[in-house]
């Protein structure tokens, strides 16, 4: 969008959208990439760090590709300290990457408070599939109350909530899942071809039970799910069994 939009603005949009048509049942999604089977909620908040800000870029591609776990509209936030910080979105690197252009509305808002809040509305209004929010640096705006209130939201949109976040360390909130995120070497393709985007990717907590982990995934654009490297050559996953680098006997 070419000018930050008020809430007035994007409850108006939301609204003339309608509500998504769900079935009466919790909605659910894994990440094949895990190995294991975890299944996570979608109607929740999930919370994206990046590990360091050079790595923004990367937690920004795993968080669009949770928030693609939920096909329909997607409502992605940004606030513009990462907009200038990282650049704006191409449109042709997104539909690379899977996403359905005219089912996308970008949002620009000024700052971490604007954004949630934001957040918060486009949630609760159910007319969106996922709810991406994308933040950069600390902010007191984020409390354990702003986090609780975005879960409140997502549960009763029944929409899923990604808030990706750069140059801030994670912190209590009432999120269902926080995941760390640095980008990983990615696999040139037959004649030298760019391969897919790979990331080296942290469970952190889970409220489902899912056991902390570390893989090594890559983002496979026609399945729109994180799948794991193949096995020839030297990227492999890393294992979650026991510390990396720490090989088995």
């Amino acid at each position: 969008m070419s000018s930050p939009v008020t809430l007035n603005h994007l409850r108006a949009h939301l609204s003339s959208r309608g509500p998504v048509l769900r079935t009466p049942t919790a909605r659910l999604f894994d990440i094949p990439a895990t190995g294991r089977g975890a299944v996570f909620s979608s109607e929740a908040v999930h919370e994206v760090y990046a590990a360091s800000a050079r790595h923004g870029s990367a937690a920004e591609g795993f968080g669009l590709g949770l928030a693609l776990q939920a096909p329909g509209t997607l409502v992605w936030i940004h606030e513009d300290r990462g907009r200038h910080e990282q650049g704006t979105l191409y449109g042709s690197g997104l539909r690379e990457w899977g996403v359905e252009t005219g089912n996308l509305l970008l949002v620009r808002v000024p700052d971490t408070a604007a954004l949630l809040a934001a957040g918060e509305e486009a949630l609760r209004s159910g007319a969106s599939a996922a709810v991406l929010m994308s933040g950069w640096g600390e902010s007191r705006a984020f409390t354990l109350t702003a986090s609780r209130r975005l879960a409140l939201a997502a549960a009763a949109g029944r929409t899923t909530a990604i808030f990706v976040r750069t140059g801030a360390q994670p912190q209590a909130s009432a999120s269902d899942t926080r995941w760390s995120v640095r980008a990983a070497p990615s696999r040139a393709l037959e004649a030298g071809a760019p391969g897919r985007p790979a990331f080296r990717v942290s469970l952190l907590r889970s409220r489902a039970g899912v056991t902390p982990g570390e893989w090594i995934m890559e983002w496979d654009r026609d399945a729109r799910s994180f799948v794991e490297p193949k096995t020839s050559g030297g990227l492999v996953s890393a294992p979650a069994h026991r510390p990396v680098g720490i090989r088995a006997a």
